[in-house]
């Protein structure tokens, strides 16, 4: 068959606020941008994003970027790059400047500045009081950035490929990215986008576990297409759960349900939080609220007839505070549990969320590996949000820092494309046989027949890693988890798209998808098996206490041998001193 081919500068692979924030950037820069979204640009998950974007405007509180700076390195508990995080936070303040003047509706207070609320993890004067640094667009922020980030593109004339599915990343033998094999989803028609630079930005993979507050395009897509292309992923085991996600269903009700006032309880109406965090309480970091739902949980404490859940109480802050300032949230629990959170608590329960770790990345955006005296970039490639792992939330995402990170580095990664374009005139010489290998793998789900459906294997691998890889692991519990997800990597050859007239192009996606899911949940549960401490969001109970001697460092899992490797952290920031590594606590 003849393949329909396409050239641009500049392959965006995600329409959300990075891969969005970065065309921006190209695009009025003249350069010629194509984004590939397998959903319409204003359905990427970014429009999910409630709370808010974090930056030391000090607009109600006292507040400035070191302080941010210090508590993003607190709650990455120590494992975050802090040259990284020092260049995140110093922008963050022009960042949100720039957003609210490109249509961005934030909040405002009465004196017309932007809207903060506090958000957990959050302090003045280095560990002091709580601050309020989450700017604010009621509880529908990302909905805003979002839409607003979509017309500013649709105004700087970016090329959109509107659900379209990347396949894989083609590149040359000597390993430059040259863009990648795309599918048409309405026609299941291929094709091949050249460029001379690629940006992966293609989001988390919340659909590895059952129950989680990620749509259901969240598949590692991004994730996937890097290890197939001999790039390890840096940092998987630490895999965020979201403290207050609806009890059975996932949904999320935002941190800042807390941060205006909401507070959480047990069966005995205890205020349990103040015995976790004396200090923080109910705005500690998202794993240590996580961790103590669960505790109160399995220890007796729970809620419902079931004892399974915890609740959230919102009502004492009256019909006019939630109307204004959660309109969603209260919406969306009218809609999905019929109560009134003016009425009534929130049954809540921890919740599959964010993907800490990802594609190894610097702070301009560049995918790097490491090699025998350091690391050097993969020519042609680069990775934005939260497919990528700069590494700005270390083991443990603050709330507030995920949309910050997609804009800040999708400026970034922006403004160094920008640079390399200036001195790449041409597109370099594609080899048909890295388009055949991508083609393979689209053809191999043009079988059809008897076999295990995709959906079921789906269902069992997220049975599997809710199970095996949750909030608290131990060791035999994920060595059984990673033999069973290896299991199902083997399975996947007698997987088949069901052999009827009715089959739409979208099995094909989804097949698609459920690859990409096993080669991350492989690497997910191999990253958690291989560090034996407790760090953010991976807490083992066998062993139990973080170690700083041992296991200050990033895990790098490599598919091919199915091997953890690992590189230091870069302590060392870019025109501050060191926070130095030490006990967490709120």
């Amino acid at each position: 068959m003849s393949l329909a081919r396409r050239k641009f500068d500049v392959l965006v692979i995600g329409a959300g606020g990075g891969g969005l924030r970065a065309a921006l950037q190209l695009a009025q820069a003249d350069a010629k941008v194509a984004v590939v979204s397998k959903v319409f640009p204003t359905r990427s998950h970014t429009v999910a994003a409630q709370g808010g974007i974090n930056a030391a405007l000090a607009n109600v509180r006292p507040d400035n970027w070191h302080w941010h700076m210090f508590d993003t390195v607190k709650g990455s508990d120590y494992l975050g790059d802090q040259d990284a995080i020092e260049y995140m936070c110093r922008a963050a303040s022009h960042l949100v400047y720039e957003l609210e003047h490109a249509g961005v509706p934030f909040s405002r207070l009465d004196n017309g500045k932007i809207y903060q609320r506090p958000f957990g993890g959050q302090s003045q004067n280095f560990g002091g009081e709580q601050a309020a640094r989450t700017c604010a667009a009621a509880d529908r922020t990302g909905h805003a950035m979002l839409h607003s980030l979509y017309q500013q593109n649709i105004r700087a004339r970016t090329h959109f490929f509107d659900e379209f599915f990347a396949i894989d990343l083609i590149s040359n033998d000597e390993g430059t990215v040259l863009g990648a094999l795309a599918l048409e989803i309405e026609t299941g028609e291929p094709l091949l986008i050249e460029a001379k630079t690629t940006l992966l930005a293609t989001g988390g993979v919340g659909q590895l576990f059952r129950t989680n507050t990620n749509a259901r395009i969240n598949t590692g897509d991004g994730l996937a297409m890097a290890l197939r292309a001999g790039i390890p992923l840096e940092d998987m085991e630490f895999f965020q759960f979201h403290p207050t996600g609806i009890a059975g269903r996932g949904m999320l009700i935002t941190e800042g349900a807390r941060g205006e006032g909401g507070f959480l309880i047990n069966k005995d109406g205890e205020r349990f939080m103040e015995r976790y965090a004396p200090h923080a309480k109910d705005l500690a970091s998202r794993d240590v609220v996580s961790r103590s739902i669960y505790t109160e949980v399995t220890e007796g404490r729970g809620c419902g007839p079931e004892q399974d859940y915890v609740l959230l109480k919102l009502d004492h802050l009256g019909e006019d505070v939630l109307n204004k300032r959660l309109p969603g949230i209260t919406a969306m629990v009218k809609t999905f549990l019929g109560i009134n959170p003016a009425e009534e608590p929130i049954p809540v329960y921890p919740t599959a969320h964010y993907t800490m770790g990802g594609i190894p990345t610097n702070r301009h955006g560049e995918v790097v590996v490491p090699v025998e005296h350091g690391e050097e970039e993969v020519p042609g490639l680069y990775a934005v949000g939260e497919c990528a792992c700069v590494s700005v939330h270390g083991a443990n995402r603050l709330g507030g820092n995920s949309l910050l990170d997609i804009v800040v580095f999708g400026r970034s990664a922006g403004n160094r494309i920008i640079d390399v374009l200036k001195n790449t005139r041409y597109h370099l010489p594609l080899p048909e046989h890295s388009v055949d290998a991508a083609m393979a793998r689209l053809q191999r789900w043009d079988q059809r027949g008897e076999g295990e459906s995709v959906a079921a294997v789906k269902k069992e691998l997220q049975g599997v890693m809710e199970k095996y890889c949750g909030v608290f692991r131990i060791e035999n519990v994920l060595q059984e988890g990673l033999q069973k997800v290896l299991a199902i990597e083997a399975r996947l050859q007698d997987v088949r798209l069901q052999d009827h007239s009715k089959t739409f192009n979208t099995a094909r996606i989804e097949a698609l998808e459920l690859e990409n899911l096993v080669d991350v949940a492989v690497a997910t549960v191999a990253s958690a098996l291989a560090r034996q401490e407790s760090r953010g969001a991976h807490s083992r109970i066998d062993y139990p206490k973080r170690d700083d001697a041992h296991w200050l460092k990033h895990s790098l899992y490599y598919k091919e041998d199915n091997r953890v490797d690992y590189k230091p952290v870069r302590l060392r920031p870019i025109t501050v001193e060191t926070f130095p590594p030490k006990e967490r606590v709120y």
